[in-house]
């Protein structure tokens, strides 16, 4: 089932591969809290590292059109002022001499680029590039799970394959899984990535009042005054991504 998720998420992202860019966590923080009336809240912070996809697949920003939202026709919409200005970046970038020196410079701006597309995104509190593919991220949301929750996901930023997804089900439950959070094998046969979960280190916990009706972890959920905590801990080692089934309170009817 693992190898099955896995596969149909690189399905998934497999044009944005084209022209993307996939970002791995480093040092992290990050917690998802979910209630049974589908409030929810989402926390990163820590270190996040970019990883061109060049290797037989593309640059960032190399090849194909810029993705747009769509209108209800299907038409692709006018590229947004951000998305223009970093895919003008990263052509740049790529269009770069072949000098080792010159291709680095280049690869620096196009990241700064990125740090700047996602600084205008809700929830980025701070988002600074550091230099040598690190950036320094603190992100918090909250909302109401009508629909289904990526992160990260920017358009502008050409960015793939997200930490954390959590989809909202037809039967009033939640799926969460947090494929970013594991080193696990299908990953390491994508093109390109041999060594993005190398600085992988932290701690993913997921709070809840619901019904946990599944999850993965050995040492199951902590219960304090009703609410139920499971932490699960990211390294280079870590095989299975942190996954839990939540059964929420039914939708209430509309009038």
């Amino acid at each position: 089932m693992t190898m099955l998720i896995g596969r149909i998420g690189f399905a998934i992202a497999a044009p944005l591969l084209l022209l993307g860019c996939l970002l791995t966590p480093g040092k992290f923080v990050s917690t998802l809290s979910i209630n049974a009336d589908r409030s929810f809240s989402f926390t990163y912070r820590g270190e996040v590292y970019a990883n061109d996809m060049e290797d037989g697949i593309g640059g960032l920003g190399n090849g194909g059109d810029s993705i747009g939202e769509g209108d209800e026709n299907g038409d692709a919409e006018p590229a947004s002022e951000t998305q223009a200005s970093f895919s003008n970046t990263a052509m740049q970038a790529d269009a770069a001499p072949a000098r080792p020196e010159d291709k680095k410079r280049a690869t620096e701006a196009k990241r700064r680029a990125m740090a700047e597309a996602l600084s205008k995104e809700a929830g980025y509190r701070s988002v600074s590039y550091v230099g040598d593919g690190k950036f320094l991220i603190d992100y918090a949301i909250s909302g109401v799970l009508t629909h289904s929750f990526l992160y990260p996901f920017n358009v502008d930023a050409e960015i793939a394959l997200p930490f954390l997804v959590v989809e909202v089900r037809a039967n009033d439950s939640v799926r969460v899984r947090a494929p970013g959070f594991a080193n696990d094998s299908d990953s390491k046969s994508m093109p390109g990535k041999p060594d993005m979960a190398s600085k992988l280190d932290g701690v993913f916990t997921l709070d809840t009042n619901a019904e946990i009706v599944s999850q993965n972890n050995e040492d199951g959920a902590t219960v304090v005054g009703g609410r139920k905590t499971i932490r699960w801990r990211a390294t280079p080692l870590t095989k299975d991504a942190p996954s839990a089934v939540l059964k929420l309170a039914p939708r209430a009817a509309t009038p």
